[in-house]
C-alpha cells in the first residue's frame, strides 16, 4: 500500500529574501518526499501572490501587514488585520491538514505560524538574518525548530530549539557551471567586455539607482557593460536614462526591472554591486563574484552592514557606505575592475564561505519533524 502524501504549508514573503528561500524548500521538499502536496500562504498585495504561482505553486493570501514604526493612521487597521488573518489561517488549516508548517518570514507567516504550532502541528521557522525580525522572534517561543544562519542567535530564540544551517538557496543558484555561455546569449552580451551586475535587491533601491545613473556614462568609459536589475519603481527612468547617452555606450546597457534568471547573471557577471540583504549574500558566495556591497540604512540592528563587515573583514568584499554613494560608487568599482590581483583574492575568499548544502540540511530538519 502506497502511503499518503504529505500536507505541507509553508508561509513567507514580502521581499524576495523571504520568498526565495521558500521557493527553495519547497522545491528540494518535492524531491525528497516524492511529490507532497505543498500550499504557500502569502499577504495579500505582496510580490509572493505572483512570484510563488510562477514558481509552480499554489498560493492563498491573508489581509495582513505589518505595523509602521512611525504614528500612521495605517497602524489602526492592524488590529482588525490580524484578526482577520488568524481567523483565515484557521479555516485554511482545518481543511488543508497540513502534516507541518513551515515560516521563512513576512507578515503572513506570523498569523498561520501561531496558529499551526497552537493546534500542535509540526512547526519550523528559518531565520536568514543575523537579527530575526518581530514576527521571527515572537513566533520562535512557540515553534518546535528553528534553523538559522548565523552563530550566537542564542540571544534571539530559545537556543534548545536552534540548528545552523545556513540559508537556502535555489538550486540553479548552486548549479552556475556550464552557464555562461547560455547567459550571454540571454542577456544579448558581447563575450569580450566585462560585466558587471547591479542589483538593488528583488524590488530596486532608489540610492543605488540614483547614484548608479548619474555615475553611468563615467563607468562606461571604461571596457564593461552593464546588467542593471533597477527595480519596477526606477524602470521608466533607467530606460529613459540609456535613452539619453549615445547609442554605442547605450548598446552596452541591460536594464530590468526583475531578473528571474539570476543563475544566468551570476553565471556572465565579472563582479558585482549589492546590497548586503543575508539571501543575496548566501547566493553570492555560492556564485563567487568579486563584490561590492552597500547595506541598507535604516536596517533592523543595521544587520546588513554586520553582513557586510563580515565579508569584507576575510577579504570577500568591499563595503561601501549608502551615504558614499554619490562620490565613491563609480571610483570603487573602477579600482576594482583594474585590480585583477584583488579580484582573485576576493573570488577564492568568498566561495570558502559558501554553504551550498544548506537548503538539505533544513529539509532534513524537516523531516524529522515529520517523522515524530
Amino acid at each position: 500500500m502506497s502511503r499518503p502524501k504529505k500536507r505541507i504549508i509553508i508561509s513567507g514573503g514580502g521581499t524576495g529574501g523571504h520568498i526565495f528561500p521558500a521557493i527553495a524548500i519547497a522545491d528540494s521538499l518535492k524531491k525528497r518526499l516524492g511529490d507532497p502536496e505543498i500550499l504557500f500562504i502569502g499577504a495579500k498585495g505582496r510580490m509572493e501572490m505572483g512570484k510563488v504561482p510562477a514558481a509552480g505553486y499554489p498560493i492563498k493570501g491573508l489581509w495582513i501587514s505589518g505595523i509602521q514604526r512611525r504614528l500612521t493612521l495605517k497602524n489602526l487597521s492592524f488590529p482588525f488585520k490580524l484578526i482577520s488573518s488568524l481567523m483565515k489561517a484557521r479555516k485554511i488549516i482545518k481543511k488543508f491538514k497540513p502534516d507541518v508548517a513551515i515560516g521563512t518570514g513576512g507578515y503572513a507567516s506570523g498569523p498561520m505560524l501561531r496558529v499551526a504550532s497552537r493546534k500542535g502541528i509540526p512547526s519550523l521557522i528559518q531565520e536568514q538574518n543575523s537579527f530575526p525580525g518581530i514576527t521571527n522572534r515572537i513566533l520562535s517561543r512557540t515553534v518546535d525548530t528553528i534553523c538559522v544562519a548565523f552563530e550566537g542567535m542564542e540571544k534571539h530564540f530559545p537556543a534548545s530549539r536552534i540548528v545552523i544551517t545556513g540559508n537556502p538557496v535555489r538550486k540553479d543558484i548552486i548549479e552556475l557551471k556550464g552557464k555562461k555561455e547560455k547567459g550571454l546569449g540571454f542577456f544579448d552580451l558581447d563575450k569580450d567586455l566585462q560585466t558587471i551586475l547591479i542589483i538593488g535587491g528583488s524590488q530596486g533601491a532608489r540610492s543605488i539607482n540614483l547614484a548608479f545613473a548619474n555615475q553611468l556614462e563615467e563607468i562606461l568609459e571604461e571596457d564593461v557593460q552593464i546588467i542593471w536589475q533597477c527595480g519596477a519603481m526606477f524602470y521608466d527612468s533607467a530606460k529613459g536614462i540609456q535613452g539619453s547617452i549615445a547609442a554605442s555606450k547605450a548598446g552596452r546597457v541591460k536594464i530590468f526591472d526583475f531578473i528571474s534568471n539570476m543563475d544566468f547573471a551570476y553565471a556572465v557577471a565579472d563582479m558585482v554591486i549589492s546590497r548586503a540583504g543575508a539571501i543575496a549574500i548566501s547566493e553570492l558566495c555560492i556564485a563567487g563574484n568579486p563584490l561590492i556591497l552597500i547595506p541598507l540604512p535604516g536596517a533592523a540592528e543595521d544587520h546588513q552592514t554586520k553582513n557586510a563587515m563580515a565579508l569584507q573583514d576575510k577579504d570577500a568584499a568591499i563595503l561601501l557606505r549608502d551615504d558614499k554613494l554619490d562620490t565613491d560608487l563609480a571610483g570603487t568599482l573602477i579600482t576594482l575592475l583594474k585590480d585583477e590581483e584583488k579580484q582573485k583574492l576576493m573570488r577564492s575568499n568568498i566561495r570558502s564561505l559558501a554553504r551550498p548544502e544548506a537548503t538539505e540540511k533544513i529539509i532534513d530538519e524537516i523531516i524529522k519533524l515529520l517523522d515524530r
